[in-house]
């Protein structure tokens, strides 16, 4: 007999509980502020991302090995060679230091002969992803 009525009384208690929720529900809205510069952000996020995208487009390798290196390399590569767009790119198990983004074979490797004399391991590739 004690199952019988446990089961009515549950049963009333849950649907109270149900109903009464939404006596509690708050109401109200929010307010997101901005950083300015957050915006300004992801504008340079966005251009930094174009400049890595694999397309058609030929670039050389400079460097290939460990992160710290592949670093430094970018760093120095930056200061000799402000006109050229250059990034580190992971491949697995080494870091990548890409430069350019040439349209033509004919034009990266006239870049290359410049290339050499400091790097003189660089090589054209053509990324395919």
């Amino acid at each position: 007999m004690k199952f019988h009525i446990a089961k009515p009384v549950c049963f009333s208690v849950l649907t109270c509980c149900i109903f009464s929720t939404s006596t509690w529900a708050q109401s109200g809205s929010v307010t997101v502020s901005q950083d300015p510069k957050f915006e300004q952000l992801l504008n340079e996020k966005r251009r930094i991302n174009s400049s890595i995208t694999v397309n058609d487009k030929y670039k050389i390798q400079i460097f290939n090995g460990d992160s710290e290196s592949s670093k430094k390399i970018l760093t120095d590569f930056r200061k000799d060679f402000k006109n050229l767009d250059a990034t580190v790119v992971f491949s697995t198990p080494a870091y990548k230091v890409w430069v350019g983004n040439f349209k033509s074979r004919i034009e990266a490797e006239k870049n290359l002969a410049d290339l050499r004399k400091k790097y003189p391991n660089a090589i054209i590739i053509k990324p395919n992803k």
